[in-house]
């Protein structure tokens, strides 16, 4: 099933259980998704999807921190439902020890040996990563292998 069939289905679920939140995330969800094809032309792949998806995430979590930083514990509730039912479309998340190995294993098999290999590194390893783990967080660790 396509993302947006998946998306169609669960808006109607919410509807039918009048569920206010998760359909107010799904029709932001499906709406970003079909502006995105709108944008490129064409039906969005798996992966253009999961992109959109993460696009979506990325900017809740940033919401999330402003609102926490504000001290807004009125608006940091609902967001926190928000990031939970976005993630539901998400793909399971590397865990910081499975992205450590991989950025090893990945720094290891371009012989890399400084901070001028970085672009080389990320080039080859964000794609077996994306949508699967933060890409601050690869940054993060792949500088540090890098810097040893």
């Amino acid at each position: 099933m396509s993302l947006i069939e998946t998306l169609n289905a669960d808006l109607k679920t919410a509807m039918k259980a009048r569920d206010k939140a998760t359909l107010a995330v799904v029709r932001m969800l499906k709406a970003a998704v079909t502006n995105e094809q709108i944008k490129l032309g064409h039906e969005l792949n798996d992966q253009e999807g999961l992109a959109v998806l993460a696009t979506e995430l990325k900017q809740r979590k940033e919401s999330l921190d402003e609102f926490q930083k504000a001290g807004r514990e009125d608006l940091v509730t609902p967001l926190l439902g928000e990031i939970e039912i976005v993630k539901h479309y998400l793909p399971q998340q590397l865990t910081e020890a499975e992205v450590s190995d991989l950025v090893t294993t990945t720094v290891a098999k371009l012989n890399a040996t400084s901070t001028k290999d970085f672009g080389k590194v990320m080039q080859t390893l964000m794609p077996q990563v994306k949508g699967r783990a933060d890409g601050a967080l690869v940054n993060r660790l792949v500088k540090a292998a890098l810097t040893k």
